[in-house]
């Protein structure tokens, strides 16, 4: 799909299965939200394609589907809620919206889903960020769309509104069977929500691909910077210690213990390891309490900048960052091939309990170029 406006040109191609949860990720001004209105059909592309399980939107000179009819449902960064209605009223005006044959979701579905109950009788002025936002896609819900589409959510809310309002987005994801489109220039939000990834560089497409193998990709790294470099890993819950109140995960290539509320045993969770909080040892170290110790070999190693080398290390399967200081001796005994131990502290792990986040895909959607 190729469109320029001014001086700004987006060539975009990306085709991802469904359903799921694809993150476009990216820099502010990347071409994110361009993308989203021209798969919504807000924007017309100059030339392309643009369709949803076969069914085609958008073909240069030959189909151009209105918006009305893509029955796509877009949630702004400003959640566009109707001033004079309550939360109610403006969840009743996406219902009637619906086709009556289309009708797969009911409203005390969407308000048990999105935690409305208490707020039905209220205005919009009445709420909090974070409250206007799950109106908002409550209503969104309730015009039975093929498609949901979350444009930066999160991008005006303060660090309490975003802790609100991502436990909510966690249970829409995980728990709905429709494709949903997630943008986001923040990294921790598609680790917790995204089954695939397109990653956005200057109006192209600079790689794509699942949240564990990207988590890894150069192209990532160098929009994250050094310290959001990490990777990420998916493991089972075998158990909760009661005593520390950490909860054990169990991997291919061994077990962590992570902070994690409200896991149960068997659930699969994602793990954010950062590399800067992965310590790299040649010989086995002595464990301290709070932290649990990983072996595997060096898969292959990367300067990631003057000081530090980027290691990588293949642990029974998955792969693990850890960030050394470069030097004449690091490079002689950090060879790919080697037997190391990674240290990883429960208190330094970002752990997210997934619902439904890795399910398998039947079909694709997608902007490809014609």
């Amino acid at each position: 799909m190729r469109l320029r406006r001014g001086e700004f040109a987006l060539d975009v191609a990306f085709e991802v299965p469904t359903p799921g949860v694809i993150a476009l990720f990216g820099r502010s001004g990347c071409g994110k939200t361009t993308v989203v209105h021209a798969i919504a059909g807000l924007l017309t592309p100059d030339e392309g394609r643009i369709a949803l399980d076969g069914e085609v939107f958008f073909a240069a000179r030959e189909t151009n589907v209105a918006a009305e009819r893509r029955r796509i449902g877009c949630v702004f960064q400003d959640a566009r809620l109707f001033p004079h209605r309550s939360v109610l009223g403006n969840l009743r005006y996406g219902e009637r919206r619906a086709p009556r044959s289309a009708r797969r979701i009911g409203l005390d579905e969407v308000v048990d889903l999105l935690g409305l109950r208490e707020l039905l009788r209220r205005r919009p002025h009445q709420l909090s960020g974070g409250e206007r936002h799950r109106v908002a896609i409550g209503r969104a819900l309730l015009s039975q769309p093929r498609l949901l589409m979350l444009d930066e959510p999160l991008a005006s809310q303060d660090l309490a509104r975003r802790a609100e309002l991502l436990p909510y987005l966690e249970r829409l994801c995980s728990g709905l069977r429709i494709p949903i489109v997630y943008v986001s220039h923040q990294f921790d939000e598609v680790v917790r929500l995204a089954t695939h990834v397109v990653v956005l560089e200057n109006g192209s497409v600079a790689v794509q691909g699942d949240v564990a193998s990207l988590s890894r990709s150069p192209e990532l790294r160098a929009i994250v910077g050094p310290e959001g470099i990490g990777a990420v890993v998916e493991g089972v819950v075998e158990a909760r210690d009661a005593e520390t109140g950490l909860t054990r995960l169990r991997f291919s290539g061994g077990s962590l213990r992570v902070a994690l509320e409200g896991a149960s045993p068997g659930q699969r969770v994602r793990l954010h390891l950062l590399a800067r909080d992965v310590l790299l040892a040649l010989d086995s170290p002595a464990v301290p309490v709070a932290a649990d110790v990983l072996s595997g070999s060096i898969a292959a190693v990367t300067r990631d900048s003057s000081e530090s080398l980027l290691v990588e290390v293949d642990v029974g399967g998955f792969t693990v960052l850890s960030r050394v200081a470069s030097g004449p001796r690091a490079s002689v005994e950090l060879a790919p091939g080697r037997r190391v131990f990674l240290l990883v502290n429960a208190a330094w792990s970002r752990a997210y309990a997934l619902g439904g986040a890795s399910r398998a895909g039947e079909s694709a959607a997608g902007a490809e170029p014609r």
